[in-house]
């Protein structure tokens, strides 16, 4: 009797162990939610960190691109997703610029995300056409202020990091060009290449094999040191405008509501990827700098760069619809 009672308790609580296996998060795929279209420069670190991450859960980490309106669509999927931890936001510097730039949001940057960590950091470049005569950032100021007017620069679009980067050095610099807007940084790039626009401040990842092949000039780069990849490239701060420094930051959020014991595990386990030598190695060979926080960090510096660029918008007048 007392053996068949001992193997029903072992029974049970082999059952109860197994169950409780099975509840254990993740136990099916994750979407990592991306807005903004493939190929671009979110998208190539967002795709390294899934695999990684892939590798460390054991459950495959899916990434869906939701580009539109600067990351908007994407951000406000993402938002609604149900907060299980099965749906998180690969999110870029454009969830600190939204709230600034649009009169009217479908969702709450703060409210509606629980932060979990930052994850990389990428320097932008100031690149010019071959056809603009400088081959310096002073060369550059100096040719842009005697033609006010008549330069062009793109971007990945209105609002995004890619424009405000350009505006903010523009200012500085006291340069008048024009503003041309484009629907994600490939086109941007091909009209630059191209010649339509005559300079842009991209992202060093998205920039990298157009300089190497000798389409764009690069004269200087917005990050506080110069980058591994681009060693003779000097910084806009040690060239034309002393203390300059901003970076395409980006990270991963979760729809508010996810429970803590899953934003902990996500955590720790996106840390634990950025040490990793192949992430290393992946991001080094980008040009970005992997970063790394805890949620509350995270959560903080959001809201700094979110007063951040609130002063940037406003002083620049930038207003979306």
């Amino acid at each position: 009797m007392k053996r068949a009672l001992l193997a029903a308790g072992l029974a049970i609580l082999a059952l109860g162990g197994a169950t409780g296996a099975r509840a254990a998060w993740p136990e099916r795929p994750i979407t990592m939610v991306v807005p903004f279209p493939p190929g671009g420069p979110t998208d190539l670190v967002a795709r390294v960190l899934a695999k990684q991450l892939t590798e460390q859960l054991g459950q495959t980490v899916l990434v869906e691109n939701k580009g539109g309106a600067n990351g908007n669509i994407g951000m406000q999927y993402a938002a609604a997703a149900k907060p299980d931890g099965y749906t998180v936001l690969y999110n870029t510097s454009s969830i600190a610029l939204s709230p600034n730039l649009y009169r009217s949001l479908a969702f709450d940057p703060v409210k509606d995300f629980t932060p979990v960590s930052s994850t990389a950091v990428i320097p932008l470049v100031l690149l010019v056409h071959p056809s603009v005569p400088a081959d310096s950032a002073q060369a550059f100021a100096d040719y842009a202020r005697r033609h006010p007017g008549k330069l062009s620069y793109g971007s990945a679009g209105a609002g995004n990091v890619t424009h405000l980067g350009a505006l903010l050095l523009l200012r500085s610099l006291d340069i008048d060009a024009v503003h041309v807007p484009y629907r994600g940084s490939a086109p941007a790039m091909t009209d630059l290449v191209g010649g339509q626009v005559q300079m842009m401040t991209n992202t060093l990842n998205d920039s990298l094999g157009f300089i190497r092949e000798g389409k764009l000039r690069a004269l200087a780069v917005t990050s506080a040191a110069r980058s591994a990849q681009l060693p003779d490239v000097p910084t806009v701060a040690e060239t034309v405008a002393p203390g300059f420094e901003m970076g395409a930051w980006q990270g991963v959020v979760a729809p508010a509501g996810t429970p803590a014991p899953v934003i902990k595990r996500l955590n720790t386990e996106i840390l634990r990827a950025l040490q990793s030598p192949e992430m290393q190695k992946q991001l080094k060979a980008q040009g970005a700098q992997a970063l790394g926080s805890t949620p509350q960090e995270y959560g903080a510096y959001i809201q700094s760069e979110i007063k951040r660029w609130g002063e940037v918008v406003k002083d620049a007048n930038v207003k979306l619809d």
